[in-house]
């Protein structure tokens, strides 16, 4: 009796510590999985990332393995990011005003604490519209998205980039930039010029930051399904959609497909450049 009791306990003392074992060895296999991949413990920042390619270009750097820190004005939406992302990393969001230097400043200096470090990738996809005929639009309409879009950028830019100098971290900056910087666009007197001066300074700092091995590229997205062009009355959807070889707006996957790989290694040895995306 005595050896069956012993030999009942051994097997349940067995099964105890096989379960224990396996339980480790997934958490473990799930810990790696998490963190492996091509950014994997990196930290970085998506601005705008509240919604649209913002929010999405975050979903895609978590899945890719780094660390995100989601910002947007709305700091809700942020928030509302950061709960469907990895819940095994030490993701974050803040509320900011990237057209307000302090509002920069506070940011950059709560994620250096939290983090001991800055984030070695920032994402610029925060922007605005406020789209009208030159001749009927205010000027505080020009203003605000000059503002938020061009000003926002380089207050970006500046502040995150002399952390990353101050402490000697390398990284990528990854500014999001418009087709219609290029083409221009019937009441966007505004917005274009403001994508426009993105891609200009991306090309500026590119230079400036390459000795610090900081990379600074963009992306120039074509007509996109975001909420910005939700608000487009359907005849202009359906004449940009005849002008694009493919035939349709893109998807916000698209774009930030194209942003994690500007973040990555892979562009390692892309600097300055903007890629268009516009399905032609």
């Amino acid at each position: 009796m005595y050896r069956t009791t012993r030999n009942g306990m051994n097997r349940a003392y067995l099964c105890k510590s096989t379960s224990a074992v396996l339980f480790n060895w997934f958490e473990l296999q799930e810990t790696t999985f998490i963190m492996s991949g091509p950014l994997a413990g990196r930290l970085a920042l998506v601005t705008g990332a509240g919604s649209g390619i913002g929010r999405v270009a975050s979903k895609l750097l978590s899945r890719d393995g780094a660390i995100v820190v989601a910002v947007d004005r709305n700091g809700k939406a942020a928030e509302e990011t950061i709960q469907n992302l990895n819940s095994q990393s030490d993701n974050s969001s803040f509320e900011m005003d990237v057209s307000s230097s302090d509002s920069v400043s506070k940011v950059l200096e709560a994620t250096i604490e939290k983090y001991k470090r800055p984030p070695m990738i920032v994402v610029n996809s925060a922007g605005i519209t406020r789209d009208n005929f030159m001749l009927k639009m205010p000027e505080s309409d020009f203003d605000a998205v000059i503002n938020v879009n061009l000003k926002g950028t380089w207050l970006m830019l500046k502040q995150f980039g002399q952390a990353m100098v101050d402490h000697k971290v390398s990284g990528s900056m990854v500014n999001v930039s418009s087709i219609v910087a290029r083409n221009g666009n019937i009441g966007q007197s505004n917005y274009s010029p403001s994508k426009a001066g993105v891609e200009a300074m991306t090309k500026v700092v590119a230079r400036e930051f390459g000795r610090y091995n900081i990379r600074v590229n963009a992306v120039v997205p074509g007509f996109i399904q975001t909420p910005m062009t939700d608000t487009l009355p359907q005849k202009v959807k359906d004449m940009v959609i005849m002008q694009c070889a493919l035939r349709r707006f893109g998807k916000p996957e698209e774009i930030a497909e194209v942003i994690a790989f500007l973040a990555s290694d892979k562009s390692s040895y892309m600097n300055g450049t903007s890629v268009e995306v516009t399905g032609g």
